[in-house]
């Protein structure tokens, strides 16, 4: 059965008349990556401090590995790991000596500094003071940082911002590592529907402050329609027989376009032209994009 590491119900934050984050009810579950999505300004960070008891809820329950947050949260705060915004380091210290620093503060063993600098591939820079570290590097040391309590929870605030594609690549293949390898659960929010598809297992997407889809992120795949794209030597007489089939597709791209897609419809329309001296050149499914899918929810902004 699998165990559910964060549960909130009817979550909610409201700033005077502002409704930040309505009612939602999160469902994570132990060893995912869990996808938060959601445009700028759609509730995801204020969700994320609220988890970590940085901004109190205005109404609602907050649960982390089963425990009531709101009563716990001392014992469950020594078990999250978190990046929240921009990581804060002292420029004149080195690598090593920040998280030396932070150490000290949360009394983990002394190992645990060369444990961590090697999980996120900053051993051989460990000795560099960090104001001469790149942007990418800063962000593997604020991920160092938050795994220097060994958490079971690691949660991860827009982890990629303003990182070059190589930064990006390095980060996403750190996250990627930890369920496996560490038995985490991750909660990486993010604006980019493209980061958050080479990571997540699970999704959730937010948008106005309210949560408007949560499943695997193969069932958010799986809303996308699928086309059959047809390409032949002779368009004319291929669309006449399509209609005289009742089979309504479309012209683009001296292509014929055909809606729902179907293996055994496009085995038949194959034989079809093949048996009317019609040469097939192409029958291809083509998915509409994930991106699409994203942005069809976001535009009806309903609960589904």
């Amino acid at each position: 059965m699998e165990k559910v590491v964060v549960k909130t119900t009817n979550l909610t934050r409201k700033y005077g008349k502002k409704t930040s984050v309505n009612k939602i009810n999160l469902s994570i579950n132990k060893g995912e990556i869990y996808g938060f999505l959601g445009p700028n300004g759609a509730g995801k960070s204020t969700t994320i401090k609220m988890l970590l008891g940085l901004v109190r809820p205005t109404h609602g329950e907050i649960k982390i590995f089963g425990e009531n947050f709101k009563e716990n949260r001392l014992n469950i705060l020594k078990k999250i790991g978190s990046l929240v915004e921009y990581p804060s380091y002292y420029g004149h210290l080195t690598g090593y000596e920040n998280l030396e620093a932070v150490r000290r503060l949360i009394n983990a063993p002394q190992n645990r500094i060369d444990e961590v600098l090697n999980i996120v591939r900053l051993t051989k820079e460990s000795h560099r003071l960090t104001k001469e570290y790149s942007l990418g590097m800063k962000q593997r040391l604020g991920i160092a940082t938050s795994l220097l309590n060994q958490p079971e929870l690691l949660i991860l605030d827009e982890p990629t911002n303003g990182l070059d594609p190589a930064g990006i690549q390095e980060i996403r293949e750190l996250i990627k590592e930890f369920p496996k390898k560490y038995g985490m659960t991750v909660i990486v929010s993010s604006h980019l529907l493209s980061e958050i598809d080479q990571i997540a297992t699970q999704v959730g997407i937010i948008n106005n402050g309210n949560l408007i889809f949560q499943d695997s992120i193969n069932t958010l795949r799986n809303r996308g329609h699928s086309q059959l794209k047809i390409q032949v030597d002779n368009i004319d007489k291929a669309s006449d027989l399509l209609n005289k089939l009742g089979a309504r597709g479309h012209l683009e791209n001296n292509c014929i376009w055909l809606p729902n897609y179907n293996c055994s419809v496009a085995a038949k329309i194959n034989r079809l032209f093949i048996n009317n001296g019609i040469s097939v050149y192409k029958l291809e499914e083509v998915k509409q994009s994930l991106e699409n899918i994203f942005l069809e929810l976001i535009g009806k902004g309903i609960s589904l």
